[in-house]
C-alpha cells in the first residue's frame, strides 16, 4: 500500500487532467522526449551490454596481467553517481579542460575554431558518460553467470577442440542471456531515473520533461501524464527483470569450486590487450571523473570552512538515516511475515514493495505530493475546526515528504537484503525454539534478531548510501532553503561552478564506496 499509493495518485491525476494538458503534452512535449528517451535507452543498453559482457567474459574465463586487480576494480564506477560523472566529464572535455589544452599545445592552435573536438553535451556524450558508470550492473550479473553455470560446460567444449570464441558464442553466451537481460534492465531503470546528467548534457528525456513541465511550466496534470507514460516502461522493465531472474539456473556447488579450474593464460599482446580492455572502463567511469573532482577539491579546500557544506551534510545524514531506519523496519516486518505466514496477502505485499525501486525519482516525487497534500489539508482542517489552530502544511514541503518518497523507492532494497539474511537461517531453528517452550516473540527477539544483525546492518547501509546519492526526488520535494549534498552539487553545477561542488561530490563518492567494498569482497571468493 505504501508503494502503490503514489503510483495510483499519478494515474488519477493524469486521467483527471484537462484535455488541454493532454493535447499540449501529446503534441509538443511527448514525441521529442519519448524519442530521446528510447534512443538513450537503446544506445546505453548496447554500450553497457558490450562493455559488461566483454569484461565479464575476460575476467571469468582467462588469466592475464592484473586480472585479479581489475576483477575488483571494474566494480568501482558503481560508487560514481551519473550526475557527478557528467559534471566531471563536462569539465574534462571542456575548452579549458586538459584534453583540449593538450590538442591546442600539440597542434599549435589558438582558438576552438581552428580544430574539431567532440561535443560531450550531446546524446552521444550522454551515452559515453552514463554507460561508463552503469556497465557494472551487466558485468556483475554476467560474470556470476559465467562462473557459476558456464565454466564446467565451457571446459568440456574446450576438451572437444572448440576455440575460445566458439565456446563463448555457442555455450557461455546462451547460458548467460538471462543474467545479461537482468543487468540491462537495471541499467535502463537507472537511466530513466537520472535527471542531473541528462539535464547537464542537454538530453531532453521523459524524466527531465516531467521536471520541466511541473516546475517551469506549472502544469501538474501534464507532468502526471508524462509520468504515466513512464510508468508503462517501468512496469515492463520490472516484469522483464523478474522473468530473467526466474530463468537463471545455477549449477550446484560454490563459485570458488568452479573458479578453481585453471584459466587459459593469455600471453604477450593478447594478454595486454585484455588488460587494456578491462582497464579502460575503470579509467573512464571512475579514475577520470574522480581525478577531476579531486583536483578541484584541492583547489577549493577553503570550502571545508563553509557552514553551508556542514548544513547540507547534516540534512543528508538526517534524510539518509531516517529513510534507512524506516525501510529496514518495514522490510524486516515483510520478510519476517513471509517467513512465518506464507499467506497470499503476505506474498502480495512483498511483490508490491518491489515495484518502488524501478520507479524514477521524479515520478515518485510527483505521486507522493498529492496524497501528502491531501493528508495535510485534512489535518489542517481538523485542527482549525476543532481548536481554532492554523497548522499550515505539516508534511508537504518538509523533510518528511522526501523521506516518504525515498522509503517507497528503496523499500525493495531493504526487504531484499533482510530476506536474503532470513534465507540463510533454516526454518527448523524457529521450530526448535518453539519446542523448547519459547513463544514466537521470544524466538524473534532472542534468536532471530541477534542472528539477523549483519543482514539488517547491511540493508540499512545500502539504503542509507542510495538515499544520500538520490537527486531527482530530493530536488523536487525539498523545502525552501533545504539542501542535501546531492542538491548542493546540483545547484553549483547548474551555475557552472563545478569546482565549488567538488568537496561535497567527493563525500558522496566516498560514501558510495562502502557498498562497492561489500561487493568486492564477494568477488574475491569468485576469482
Amino acid at each position: 500500500m505504501l508503494v502503490l499509493t503514489p503510483l495510483a495518485a499519478i494515474v488519477w491525476i493524469a486521467l483527471s487532467s484537462g484535455s488541454d494538458d493532454l493535447a499540449h503534452v501529446a503534441g509538443t512535449i511527448l514525441p521529442r522526449a519519448l524519442s530521446r528517451t528510447l534512443w538513450l535507452l537503446a544506445l546505453i543498453s548496447i554500450a553497457t551490454g558490450v562493455t559488461g559482457l566483454l569484461t565479464a567474459w575476460l575476467t571469468a574465463t582467462f588469466d592475464f596481467p592484473f586480472r585479479r586487480l581489475l576483477t575488483v576494480a571494474l566494480v568501482l564506477p558503481l560508487a560514481m553517481p551519473t550526475y557527478l560523472a557528467a559534471y566531471a566529464a563536462g569539465e574534462f572535455f571542456d575548452y579549458a579542460g586538459p584534453l583540449q589544452a593538450a590538442v591546442r599545445a600539440l597542434g599549435g592552435f589558438t582558438s576552438a575554431s581552428q580544430y574539431w573536438f567532440v561535443d560531450i553535451r550531446t546524446l552521444g556524450g550522454a551515452v559515453l558518460v552514463m554507460g561508463a558508470v552503469l556497465y557494472p550492473y551487466v558485468y556483475l550479473s554476467t560474470r556470476s553467470a559465467f562462473l557459476l553455470q558456464g565454466r564446467s560446460a565451457a571446459d568440456v567444449a574446450r576438451t572437444l577442440g572448440a576455440s575460445p570464441l566458439k565456446v563463448f558464442f555457442t555455450v557461455q553466451l546462451p547460458m548467460a542471456r538471462p543474467a545479461i537481460a537482468a543487468g540491462l534492465t537495471l541499467v535502463m531503470m537507472e537511466t530513466m531515473n537520472d535527471i542531473g546528467a541528462v539535464e547537464y548534457l542537454g538530453v531532453n528525456t521523459l524524466t527531465f520533461a516531467i521536471y520541466d513541465t511541473w516546475l517551469n511550466r506549472g502544469s501538474l496534470g501534464g507532468a502526471a501524464q508524462i509520468a504515466a507514460v513512464m510508468l508503462v516502461f517501468v512496469i515492463g522493465l520490472i516484469l522483464v527483470e523478474r522473468h530473467a531472474r526466474r530463468l537463471q539456473r545455477y549449477v550446484s556447488g560454490k563459485a570458488a569450486a568452479a573458479a578453481a579450474v585453471a584459466r587459459p593464460r593469455l600471453r604477450g599482446a593478447k594478454g595486454w590487450a585484455a588488460t587494456f580492455v578491462c582497464a579502460a572502463p575503470v579509467i573512464g567511469g571512475f579514475v577520470i571523473p574522480g581525478g577531476v573532482l579531486m583536483t578541484y577539491a584541492l583547489r577549493r579546500i577553503d570550502t571545508l570552512a563553509d557552514p553551508t557544506l556542514y548544513k547540507a551534510l547534516g540534512h543528508t545524514m538526517m534524510v539518509g538515516g531516517a529513510t534507512a531506519l524506516i525501510t529496514v523496519v518495514i522490510g524486516f516486518t515483510l520478510a519476517y511475515s513471509a517467513r512465518v505466514g506464507r499467506g497470499r496477502i503476505t506474498a502480495l505485499a512483498g511483490r508490491a514493495a518491489t515495484f518502488g525501486y524501478g520507479v524514477p525519482g521524479t515520478v515518485m516525487a510527483l505521486g507522493v505530493l498529492i496524497p501528502l497534500a491531501s493528508l495535510d489539508n485534512v489535518v489542517a482542517g481538523f485542527f482549525r475546526e476543532q481548536f481554532g489552530i492554523r497548522t499550515g502544511l505539516l508534511i508537504t514541503g518538509t523533510m518528511a515528504a522526501i523521506v516518504f518518497a525515498l522509503t517507497c523507492r528503496f523499500l525493495t532494497m531493504a526487504e531484499g537484503a533482510v530476506d536474503a539474511g532470513f534465507q540463510k537461517l533454516p526454518v527448523n531453528l524457529d521450530h526448535a525454539s518453539r519446542t523448547l517452550g519459547r513463544t514466537s516473540m521470544q524466538t524473534l527477539t532472542r534468536i532471530l534478531i541477534p542472528a539477523m544483525r549483519p543482514a539488517v546492518l547491511t540493508a540499512g547501509l545500502l539504503v542509507f548510501i542510495d538515499a544520500i546519492k538520490e537527486l531527482p526526488a530530493t530536488i523536487l520535494l525539498r523545502p525552501f532553503n533545504f539542501n542535501t549534498l546531492a542538491t548542493l552539487v546540483y545547484e553549483d553545477a547548474s551555475r557552472a561552478r563545478v569546482e565549488d561542488a567538488a568537496i561535497p561530490a567527493l563525500i558522496i563518492i566516498l560514501a558510495g564506496l562502502a557498498p562497492v567494498i561489500l561487493v568486492s569482497r564477494s568477488l574475491e571468493g569468485r576469482r
